[in-house]
């Protein structure tokens, strides 16, 4: 297809909205090295885009695979917060739990430091 015109786009999709939502979520993809599944021919990620959606090659459906990706996302940080969570937790017990350390602290005075003044 050597021109696309929005017209041909308009019935793969909803409305004129969801097609420019359609198009600039895939032109992103291509434009940060996505393989087209057309002909590049020297076109813009745009253009490619657009032709992609006119030849049924991408669907609104590509709107979804950002909340399952936010989804994983979101559960993989959230396994790692607790992770994390609980060896902040495990740290902390082993720090009190240890009574016989004491943390190293300035010589009071009248102690046999070594040092006198004098």
């Amino acid at each position: 297809m050597a021109r696309v015109t929005v017209e041909d786009c308009l019935d793969k999709v909803d409305n004129r909205f969801q097609l420019v939502l359609v198009a600039t979520k895939r032109a992103r993809q291509l434009a940060r090295g996505a393989e087209p599944f057309v002909d590049w021919e020297n076109d813009k990620p745009t253009v490619v885009a657009l032709r992609e959606i006119a030849e049924d090659y991408i669907t609104p459906a590509i709107l979804d695979e950002k909340a399952e990706a936010v989804e994983a996302a979101e559960q993989e940080m959230g396994e790692a917060l607790s992770a994390v969570e609980e060896e902040q937790a495990a740290l902390a017990g082993g720090v009190t739990a240890r009574p016989d350390e004491t943390p190293a602290a300035a010589p009071e005075a009248g102690s046999d430091s070594g040092d006198t003044a004098g």
